[in-house]
């Protein structure tokens, strides 16, 4: 009862956030994915398609393609339909239409433990290994959205192969980018020409965000009284963890989920002489367990 009513009154301040519990419509189409996967830059890339008649800047993305993580349910009802909505939860039945971005963990937890920085979350001095450890057991701060596999998990085992679902891959879209985002305007039913294509990559590339991100940075929601001597915008690099990852939180990763990276497209380290590969089908049974699990936790 008094849970309630807390939230009836955070309705009305408009002081909570929508998340899990956002009102969905049958028009709605949301951009989804892990944190750290690239959700950003594709909801850049995307307002540049939909509203290619206007400048996309932080200054307006939360009215243009809003942040179900950051927004409060009043805020996004009044969001005209059709709605395009960024989300981070594991698998929810109730979303009509999405755009699923998946990023090998090895990258994303790489990119996570700067956010973790810039959040104050954790310290500049907090162990990467340890780091790695608890984004592996589902303990960091970001917990209710599941881990990495059961996110990623829980929307490929429940979409994947429906004209409703559409699966990239951070990677491919770095390395091939306009044969990509035609396949998200198709999505979203939009006729373009490689022009216009080119023109919404220009304008969302990770240098013009960076300096949006300077300029705006400061009045974002998102990035609103963080750190602004980490950057929210990365590298846009794919890969860094094979130089910047230790070698035992690369096999911690790589033995909690290889099957499912495999399954994606990334490729496992060699496992080390003598010792059994890391990517058999006692895994992959628990893997698909674990992200049943996490979809009947909703």
């Amino acid at each position: 009862m008094m849970y309630g009513i807390k939230r009836t009154v955070k309705y009305l301040l408009g002081t909570d956030i929508a998340g899990r519990q956002i009102a969905v419509r049958p028009d709605d189409t949301f951009i989804v994915s892990y944190p750290r996967s690239g959700n950003t830059w594709t909801r850049f890339l995307i307002a540049n398609l939909i509203y290619a008649d206007r400048p996309v800047s932080f200054a307006n993305i939360e009215q243009l393609i809003p942040d179900a993580e950051a927004q409060s349910s009043r805020y996004l009802k009044r969001i005209p339909g059709p709605r395009v909505i960024k989300s981070h939860q594991y698998f929810d039945h109730r979303y009509p239409r999405v755009l699923y971005i998946t990023r090998d963990p090895r990258d994303v937890v790489l990119s996570y433990y700067n956010f973790s920085r810039k959040y104050r979350h954790i310290a500049d001095d907090f162990p990467l290994e340890r780091y790695v450890h608890e984004f592996v057991n589902g303990t960091l701060m970001s917990s209710a959205w599941g881990t990495w596999a059961e996110n990623v998990g829980t929307w490929v085992a429940g979409r994947n192969g429906r004209p409703d679902f559409l699966l990239l891959r951070y990677e491919d879209m770095i390395e091939h980018t306009e044969p990509e985002l035609a396949k998200v305007a198709r999505f979203f039913g939009l006729d373009l020409t490689p022009e216009k294509l080119q023109n919404a990559i220009e304008n969302s590339s990770a240098d013009r965000l960076r300096e949006l991100e300077n300029k705006e940075g400061g009045a974002w929601v998102t990035t609103k009284n963080k750190r602004s001597d980490i950057p929210f915008i990365g590298s846009a690099v794919a890969g860094k963890w094979k130089s910047k990852l230790p070698v035992a939180a690369v096999a911690e990763i790589e033995s909690a989920w290889g099957p499912l990276m495999v399954s994606l497209g990334y490729e496992l380290m060699p496992p080390a002489p003598g010792n059994p590969s890391r990517c058999d089908s006692s895994h992959l049974e628990a893997t698909v367990q674990t992200a049943h699990a996490s979809e009947k936790r909703g």
